[in-house]
């Protein structure tokens, strides 16, 4: 096992493990880690039992400690800094529930030299026998939120047994304190360009009447719905319009016009209609929901679902403000209820729509319309005249080929 030890130190790895009333396994848990390292950080997560006794008789050890039991999150969180501030810049954390297996931190540091920047979670097998229902629920759950606001396919993204760079998560601000903070660290760390990757790992449930589980269903998986709502509402709103604008390039605009106009075998008006759809839902009074809608629409419509969620697109972050701006004058036109002394500027916020809603809210669908109906218009005279004839469809799309 020497050779871990001297990979870990190499590594400057350490193992953080959070414990919470866990007297009857904390000291297993560390004494198998020890076998693989000794760069152990104990944080004792307020515990009333004599966890803080076990702890102070393991040498060498380090143990953070706090009066007040504050969740598993705050606990991780203040194992980060801790670590960071030591000097390391690697962290696997482990359950002190006895479930995990110190047998498989080797894949973890072994697997730093192909994943330097990634976070790396360890997989469980959840088919296995003696998995809880609500385990395994709560899993699948967990994994499909986390694939719609990152686009990242992970098959367990509740374990606790992970490997994270400290670097960039010193850089980062969290939010929450219980169990719910591990879906808010890989959220987050994937929308910075954090890779999030995973291994297999050997997992262990103790029979039922055996088991200790702090985890409250009620209370903490409400908290994990509440966590994804605020996150699908960011991704709708921010990370997904902004990963759009970062992909556009000429080469995706040509290859856009090129497969979803020029070469699309519908008729003009059709297309025409997809891009005043895409455009007025941009601008509709539905934030958050406008691709969810304007999809919906699309296929019940029979529209081309590329050409709508492309224009509903305009709604990204830097054209808010011009949207908002334009939505309010246009219901000035409409209702006499102007009591803001609204001026062109990006400090424009939903705060300023609430104090004038009904304002905005006839604004932007007359906005909306308008929108469509002139960009429209537009769309349909170009195409006519560059989808007139076949031969010129032809000669066009060679030019964009060459």
């Amino acid at each position: 096992m020497e050779k871990y030890h001297e990979l870990f130190r190499e590594r400057k790895c350490c193992v953080i493990i959070p414990t919470y009333n866990n007297h009857q396994t904390i000291e297993k848990v560390v004494a198998d880690v020890l076998k693989y390292t000794n760069q152990v950080i104990v944080v004792n997560d307020g515990s009333t039992d004599n966890t803080q006794d076990l702890l102070n008789q393991i040498d060498p050890i380090d143990v953070v400690s706090y009066a007040k039991n504050k969740g598993k999150g705050f606990a991780l969180r203040t194992g980060f800094k801790h670590a960071w501030n030591k000097g390391y810049e690697y962290a696997i954390t482990i359950d002190s529930d006895g479930q995990h297996f110190a047998s498989d931190l080797p894949k973890f540091v072994e697997a730093i030299e192909e994943n330097p920047n990634a976070i790396i979670i360890g997989n469980r097998n959840m088919e296995q026998d003696g998995i809880p229902g609500k385990s395994s629920f709560g899993n699948r759950f967990s994994n499909f939120w986390f694939k719609f606001e990152t686009g990242i396919s992970l098959p367990d993204t509740q374990s606790g047994f992970r490997l994270y760079p400290l670097k960039p998560l010193s850089k980062m601000h969290f939010f929450t304190r219980k169990y719910e903070f591990e879906i808010e660290v890989i959220v987050r760390a994937a929308w910075k360009g954090i890779d999030v990757t995973h291994l297999p790992i050997q997992v262990y449930y103790a029979p039922k009447e055996t088991r200790v589980s702090h985890f409250n269903p009620f209370k903490d998986f409400t908290r994990i719905s509440i966590l994804n709502t605020f996150l699908v509402f960011y991704a709708l709103l921010v990370t997904k319009p902004f990963a759009f604008v970062k992909r556009l390039n000429k080469r995706n605009i040509q290859e856009f016009l090129r497969v979803q106009i020029l070469q699309n075998k519908e008729p003009n008006i059709k297309i025409t209609l997809a891009v005043m759809l895409g455009l007025f839902m941009g601008v509709a009074p539905v934030w958050g929901y406008q691709m969810l809608i304007a999809f919906a629409l699309a296929h019940i419509l029979k529209l081309n679902k590329v050409i709508v969620l492309v224009t509903s697109n305009i709604s990204i972050p830097p054209m808010i403000p011009i949207i908002l701006y334009a939505s309010f004058k246009t219901g000035e036109l409409f209702i006499d209820a102007n009591k803001l002394n609204l001026s062109f500027n990006s400090n424009i916020t939903f705060d300023l729509i609430k104090d004038n809603l009904i304002q905005y809210v006839v604004g932007s669908l007359v906005f909306g319309v308008i929108l469509a109906l002139t960009f429209g218009f537009v769309t349909y005279i170009l195409l006519l005249i560059f989808r007139k004839k076949p031969v010129l469809q032809e000669e066009y799309v060679k030019s964009y080929q060459d």
